[in-house]
């Protein structure tokens, strides 16, 4: 392939597997093939393994070659909250290395599913995407992150390397605060997905609230030998830099959000890192934010060396929907017009696909700016006009239409019809209002296990079609209310119910049912929780401590009201406009943000609801769909196949195979690339919330995936590898 992944320090010959298939190759390490050297496959994320022991003709015969319990035990009485894996394994000469629900990292025989080494950090963290790797003669590491740090782990012993940061970790919240006065200590930085590491730098993004406590999502490198931070690249511009000007004076200062949190690829070859980036804080509301606001929403690529700009792209300006890049983009080779073009391909949340001139950032397709609707909320300002790409055709519906209604049953129809007709919404480009839109572009088309491209340019995608309901409220917080104290019915409508409902039972998938907490957490663990956040709820530092408590007390069914002495009454008043240079209070926020069910918790609208596409990228054209999961109980009464949403995304093999798991039903599939048949499925212990890694130990190819359930399925605990037959 154009981007084969090449070694980031030095060229070693006869990896032991590959020497018994091809004696005669001299090959790296970090080939994809006999290793699964990185998040997504190799640096240019094409999620492809040149493997082809696995076949259309023998994939039946796959067999579980072992299966590793990832989940730690809990003590007695634990009340911590089961946690997904979203970890894709990395694979380095028979060596396996990937991360446990609470994220611990550890190391297994790749054949056997042996522990060879496990390392626990000293606290807990709430998800991780992937892990590092990084060598020069014998110092071999795993760099990984965990909440706020990035540890650098010997990969022999599973011990801290000393000489990196302070004492083997290195703090993520760097560089974030250059040129602002900011207390960075309380802001919650995470990166749930690796970086790439070029030469010795290690460049990598972050996730941060959209809130708006949300700090910047600069791009950071750091030296992987020192641990010491080499630059910064503000995708929230500063005075003299490109983009200041599409946001107001001064903005810098105080909004958040604008990262990277999907991942990046790497043009070693050039030295050009490329990745996508997320909307601004906050979410739905950009009152304070007038303007484009690069590098929100935005593909960009930079110098790997020094962080400076290459080219960007920004696929939508003045992001109000919160249309996230949400996976890694990759590097291709197509044919176009008869010309041979390396291209940067990024799907989005809104099921759009941009295929770009990877020297200039060019679209290679036809996109056409067209005028969208303006009638935002008050003090708002859209923007007049959104980038529509003519090809690829969407891989996700765009806009809810009456043709869209649910027909699996009728009281399925006459439900979503009555929700239809309250709240249809005629553009996708629809400003947020207080009497609510019926929107796509969230948790899906795209989801964050990425997709996979084959050396003939062919992208292979799976898809969520699921429609949200968002309404928008005043906020009580905002213009004044500083002094005013607050109920927690009140605290708790204007923070949380946006998410788990007024009656506290979420949805049952993306936000749990939290009505009876008091079973499961304490009020110390509960403003832990809130200070902290966890898993995919951010951190609520934003509010006054006598907020979270009153909060609390409200979860908790407790009697105590704010001024009796239970609450700090020493701490500050709610802030009325700006908590930290990071934070303010918009002035409208989500009265409700929920996923669109049917009465029996289907998704509500016509199925299929999940798919699996294959899209050719040389002419744009799709050469198939099908659906991906189903429901066997509504298969069970007649119902043609649904799909379900999916979570993990799919490799593509040189053995003419793409697998996949992820879906609700808890299976892996392979399909058939060219035609889209399914020709093997494997039931896994949980749901496979993640994506595969595909290696070769001792001349067999393996199939490895995470299976950790949750997201409103049971819990699992293991690892599970396939192979054929001895």
């Amino acid at each position: 392939m154009k981007f084969r992944l090449k070694s980031v320090a030095i060229l070693l010959a006869f990896v032991s597997g590959c020497r018994q298939s091809e004696p005669n190759k001299t090959v790296s390490r970090f080939d994809t093939g006999v290793n699964w050297p990185v998040y997504g496959g190799n640096n240019a994320g094409n999620r492809y393994s040149p493997l082809d022991q696995i076949t259309i003709e023998n994939v039946s015969q796959l067999e579980v070659a072992w299966m590793y319990k990832a989940r730690e035990p809990q003590e007695p009485g634990s009340s911590a909250r089961v946690r997904e894996i979203q970890c894709q394994p990395i694979v380095i000469d028979g060596v396996l290395y990937a991360t446990t629900p609470l994220l611990q990292l550890f190391a297994v025989n790749a054949a056997t599913g042996e522990e060879l080494w496990k390392f626990s950090p000293p606290e807990e963290g709430f998800r991780n995407r992937g892990v590092m790797y990084w060598e020069n003669g014998d110092d071999k590491r795993i760099l990984y992150t965990v909440e706020s740090n990035l540890y650098a782990v010997n990969a022999a012993t599973g011990k801290l390397i000393p000489g990196f940061g302070n004492g083997g970790v290195v703090d993520l919240r760097q560089g974030l605060s250059d040129g602002i006065d900011a207390d960075i200590t309380k802001t919650r930085v995470r990166a749930t997905s690796p970086g790439v590491i070029y030469k010795n730098t290690l460049v990598i993004g972050s996730a941060v609230s959209e809130a708006g406590d949300g700090a910047p999502g600069h791009v950071r490198a750091f030296n992987v030998v020192t641990g010491e931070l080499e630059w910064v690249f503000h995708t929230i511009p500063h005075p003299g830099e490109v983009g200041y000007e599409t946001w107001p004076e001064g903005a810098y200062k105080e909004v958040g959000g604008a990262n990277t949190w999907s991942g990046m690829i790497l043009d070693e070859r050039n030295g050009v890192v490329f990745f996508g980036t997320g909307s601004p804080a906050a979410d739905f509301y950009g009152g304070s934010r007038a303007g484009q606001n690069l590098f929100a929403n935005s593909i960009v690529a930079l110098n790997a060396s020094d962080g400076s700009l290459v080219w960007y792209y920004q696929t939508i300006s003045h992001d109000l929907w919160d249309r996230d890049h949400p996976l890694q983009p990759n590097l291709a080779t197509i044919e176009h017009n008869g010309q041979k073009l390396e291209v940067v391909v990024q799907a989005t949340k809104d099921g759009m696909v941009y295929v770009l001139n990877s020297k200039t950032g060019e679209s290679v397709f036809p996109v056409e700016e067209r005028p969208v609707p303006t009638n935002g909320l008050p003090g708002e300002s859209p923007w007049p006009t959104q980038k529509f790409p003519l090809k690829p055709a969407p891989f996700s519906r765009q806009v809810y239409t009456e043709d869209d209604i649910s027909d699996i049953s009728p009281e399925a129809e006459a439900y979503t019809r009555q929700i239809y007709e309250r709240y249809k919404t005629d553009n996708k480009f629809a400003p947020p209002s207080k009497e609510g839109t019926l929107l796509f572009g969230y948790s899906g088309g795209a989801e964050w296990g990425g997709n996979a491209i084959d050396p003939d340019g062919i992208l292979y995608q799976n898809a969520n079609d699921n429609p949200w309901i968002l309404e928008m409220t005043e906020n009580i917080q905002q213009g004044g209310a500083g002094d005013e104290v607050l109920s927690g019915e009140q605290l708790f409508s204007l923070n949380c119910a946006a998410c788990h409902g007024k009656d506290k039972k979420g949805n049952g998938t993306d936000f749990p049912d939290i009505s009876n907490v008091k079973n499961q957490y304490n009020s110390t663990q509960l403003l832990n929780i809130l200070g902290g956040g966890i898993g995919r709820m951010p951190s609520f530092q934003h509010l006054a401590e006598r907020d979270r408590q009153t909060i609390v007390s409200y979860l908790l069914e407790e009697t105590k009201t704010q001024g009796d002495g239970t609450a700090d009454e020493r701490s500050e008043p709610t802030p009325s406009l700006k908590s930290n240079a990071f934070g303010f209070q918009p002035a409208y926020v989500k009265k409700a943000w929920t996923k669109l069910f049917d009465e029996q918790g289907y998704p509500g609208i016509k199925p299929p609801w999940g798919t699996l596409n294959a899209i050719d990228l040389n002419t744009g054209d799709y050469l198939w769909t099908v659906p991906l999961g189903e429901f066997p109980e509504l298969t069970e009464k007649g119902i043609s196949i649904t799909g379900t949403e999916s979570y993990g995304g799919p490799v593509v093999t040189a053995g003419g195979l793409v697998f996949i798991a992820g879906t609700k039903d808890e299976r892996i599939r392979a399909f058939d690339k060219n035609t889209g048949k399914v020709v093997w499925e494997y039931q896994l212990p949980a749901a496979g919330f993640a994506t595969p890694a595909i290696y070769q130990v001792g001349g067999k190819q393996y199939i490895a995936i995470a299976a950790g359930g949750a997201r409103g399925q049971k819990a699992g605990d293991y690892y599970v590898a396939f192979k054929l037959p001895d």
